[in-house]
């Protein structure tokens, strides 16, 4: 499995970044499989870097706060308006149950017809599995001040090289303050994107909306990460200072997201360069040991 970070900034875009998006690749044994988690503010347009928008298989939303979600009234333009036409299948979008709602009323359609002809709409269930191609998701409900908000547990079973198959593991907090739900969430993932908007001493007043960079590293502390990738840190939390402050919690290996960096979930190496100088330096702040996959590198092309 293959995450690359298309949006990272928190709570709107910055000068480098998108806000939320991140696609993520895996291999069936016959054709690579892509999703979404959020598609928020300023996300299409990078996203087109990395993906066919029409190679997607599905979309797949933490929660309706903008900076997660806004972006899929561009992807309804890009669904209806194409002049080729779209030629598939309607886009799959799993999300809260207010998903289709929020998205006419943003873009000032009738509700009883809104974006369904463009979007297969699906709601979560807590913690209730959707599979698509070699994907599992689960979502968990977390802790952030709007009605329904999950961190998303992603599993993807691939091909190895010997003929047997392997699950990697992928957790996306989402937007969330610590809960118990969130450690469930992460419990021995591979890799634990997760959000560190807030800064000790000027936010840790604040309960129920964001991580902090110590918060954050005791989450994958509990549930025994194998490394951290800190996200969703906006304009005005510094990075370093979250960094330092996960340190203090959790003993793994850190990094720090950056649009346009491909990681291996399993192994964590980073995976080719991005396709746009990014404005933060790419880098590992503190390395895990390194894991080899044993999955095969042939690929099939969506056909």
């Amino acid at each position: 499995m293959k995450l690359t970070i298309i949006g990272c900034t928190g709570s709107f875009p910055g000068p480098g970044s998108p806000a939320s998006c991140y696609l993520v690749t895996a291999f069936d044994g016959e054709r690579d499989w892509k999703i979404l988690l959020d598609l928020g503010s300023g996300a299409l347009g990078v996203l087109q870097r990395y993906a066919d928008i029409k190679d997607l298989d599905g979309i797949f939303i933490s929660h309706l706060h903008p900076d997660h979600c806004m972006d899929l009234c561009g992807m309804h333009v890009a669904i209806r308006w194409d002049p080729n036409g779209w030629n598939r299948d309607r886009m799959l979008v799993h999300g809260p149950a207010a998903t289709a709602d929020r998205m006419a009323t943003a873009y000032g359609l009738p509700l009883e017809e809104g974006m369904h002809p463009d979007f297969d709409f699906q709601h979560w269930k807590p913690r209730t599995p959707v599979k698509i191609g070699p994907f599992s998701i689960t979502p968990y409900p977390v802790l952030h001040p709007i009605e329904e908000s999950y961190a998303l547990r992603v599993e993807a079973t691939e091909p190895a090289q010997d003929g047997t198959w392997q699950t990697s593991v992928l957790t996306y907090s989402g937007d969330t303050d610590a809960c118990d739900e969130l450690n469930e969430a992460a419990m021995g993932a591979d890799m634990f994107l997760c959000e560190a908007a807030f800064e000790e001493g000027r936010d840790d007043g604040i309960t129920g909306v964001h991580l902090t960079g110590r918060r954050a590293g005791e989450a994958a502390t509990a549930a025994k990460v194998e490394r951290l990738l800190l996200t969703h840190i906006p304009v005005w939390t510094d990075i370093n200072t979250v960094v330092n402050e996960a340190k203090e919690t959790y003993d793994g290996g850190i990094a720090v997201a950056v649009s346009g960096v491909t990681y291996g979930v399993f192994s964590g190496s980073q995976l080719g360069t991005p396709k746009s100088l990014p404005t933060a330096p790419v880098s590992i702040i503190r390395s895990a040991p390194s894991r080899e996959w044993r999955g095969t590198r042939n690929r099939t092309k969506r056909k």
